[in-house]
């Protein structure tokens, strides 16, 4: 199995959270059935710590929005991560409205959390299906995710 950070965040979503987020186990089972799947108890840490800041956002204020245009520079870290589709794609889902400002900073700082030198289209779909989960209000706007990222079905030109 492929065993990296996003592996097990993935693994975690489509097995515990997805389906019943009510019934999740505690952390002591879900580690356990992590390591039967054969991840390794450092990325199995990394994972919980990740979920755990993305939890700890969820109580950020958001942040006051100037005016309706969208406009949002990439620094270098960020361009060097997210190649032209992803950031491509992020731009499409702020001129959707699937992300807002508040949402895509969330976004971004979860991306960046990641230790990947790269992150791909569909690890960045599924990094953003997690943060929209993660936040309450954002119903309408996880749905639409969930179908980009089950079906794979979008146009968004860059």
């Amino acid at each position: 199995m492929k065993e990296n950070l996003i592996d097990v965040l993935m693994f975690l979503f489509e097995n515990y959270f997805y389906d019943e987020p009510e019934a999740i186990p505690d952390q002591d089972s879900l580690q356990a059935s992590l390591l039967e799947a054969g991840f390794s108890p450092t990325e199995i840490n990394k994972a919980f710590r990740w979920l755990e800041e993305l939890a700890d956002q969820r109580h950020r204020p958001a942040l006051p929005v100037q005016s309706k245009a969208r406009f949002r520079v990439f620094s270098f870290d960020e361009a060097a991560k997210l190649d032209t589709d992803c950031r491509g794609l992020l731009m499409f889902l702020g001129d959707t409205g699937i992300l807002d400002s508040h949402h895509m900073e969330l976004v971004m700082d979860r991306v960046m959390a990641l230790e990947n030198d790269e992150v791909d289209l569909e690890d960045l779909k599924w990094i953003v299906l997690m943060v929209l989960f993660n936040q309450p209000g954002q119903e309408e706007a996880y749905a639409w995710m969930e179908n980009l990222v089950y079906d794979g079905v979008v146009d968004c030109t860059h």
